[in-house]
């Protein structure tokens, strides 16, 4: 089993993208990348703890790429977008990698590059490429959200 983090807005849609890939055994909804240790919901949305909301996968490596799972990172959201996606905007909405190891970095560096010169943004990509860090699972009721109350997607894109 391998774990990769994403963030790349609402923490909602982003899990139920990569939940329906076959390989990935699990996911989590939380918060990473800022201070204090242990945030609630209400601390990451006062945009001031530097938390991103991100989604934690578990896979299995030997059924579902890491390449794969970036090239779903990059299609579900606009990394040209600053702190925000669609209408939900603050730090917490970033969109970042938070890379496990050195081949997740040079994995995640090497698609942003190559995205980069596609010519498909206009913009920059401002995508963070970081070291993941001490991942704090949200609150029970943001787990599976959408699947929850039977909603595919909350995806603006």
């Amino acid at each position: 089993m391998a774990k990769a983090t994403f963030a790349a807005g609402c923490f909602w849609g982003v899990e139920a993208t990569f939940r329906q890939l076959p390989g990935v055994i699990s996911t989590r909804v939380g918060y990473t990348g800022g201070k204090p240790a242990n945030p609630t919901y209400e601390d990451v949305c006062t945009n001031s703890t530097g938390h991103a909301e991100a989604v934690e996968v578990d896979y299995d490596s030997a059924k579902l790429s890491y390449d794969k799972l970036l090239e779903v990172f990059w299609e579900n959201h606009d990394p040209t977008q600053l702190n925000r996606q669609g209408p939900d905007w603050g730090t917490q909405y970033r969109s970042a990698i938070f890379f496990h190891d050195p081949e997740q970095q040079a994995a995640a560096l090497a698609s942003k590059e190559k995205l980069g010169k596609s010519g498909r943004y206009s913009k920059p990509i401002v995508t963070q490429i970081v070291p993941a860090v001490t991942f704090y699972p949200a609150e029970d009721y943001h787990q599976q959200y959408l699947e929850k109350r039977g909603l595919a997607t909350c995806h603006i894109k």
